[in-house]
């Protein structure tokens, strides 16, 4: 049985066509598209709304995947960890490195509003002295 109609492959050709033509753009940000794999998503893609024989769209993306495995290793370095009783110390230095970065944003943080605060009353006194010289000079 086939996977893909005829109408299906007639519609990536003419993607691919329109490709190495250079009219063939994106759909969301309008720039061309250079990529022969781009162009052929594109074809598949305007099949499935013609209503052409194509097996659905992937759900989810490689780099998904591969994040996953970086996530088991560290899940069962940590079972590990869990069964000796101890912590490693790379797990300790990590949890550390965490704790300093996030005490250092939230100085920066602070630092920040007190200099808007400190701006904005510089701001307030300069505008009322101004206030107050042009009123004596009106008197």
């Amino acid at each position: 049985m086939a996977r893909y109609s005829k109408k299906s492959q007639d519609t990536v050709g003419d993607a691919l066509h329109r490709e190495k033509k250079g009219t063939l753009r994106s759909g969301r940000s309008g720039k061309k598209v250079t990529s022969r794999k781009q162009a052929i998503a594109i074809g598949l893609s305007e099949a499935r709304e013609k209503g052409a024989k194509v097996p659905d769209a992937p759900k989810g993306k490689k780099a998904a995947a591969k994040k996953g495995t970086a996530t088991r290793k560290r899940a069962t370095t940590k079972k590990a960890a869990a069964k000796k009783g101890t912590r490693s110390s790379t797990a300790k230095t990590a949890t550390r490195k965490r704790a300093t970065t996030k005490k250092a944003a939230s100085g920066r943080a602070k630092s920040r509003k007190t200099a808007g605060k400190k701006a904005a009353a510089t701001r307030r006194k300069s505008s009322t002295s101004r206030k107050r010289a042009s009123t004596k000079k009106a008197s």
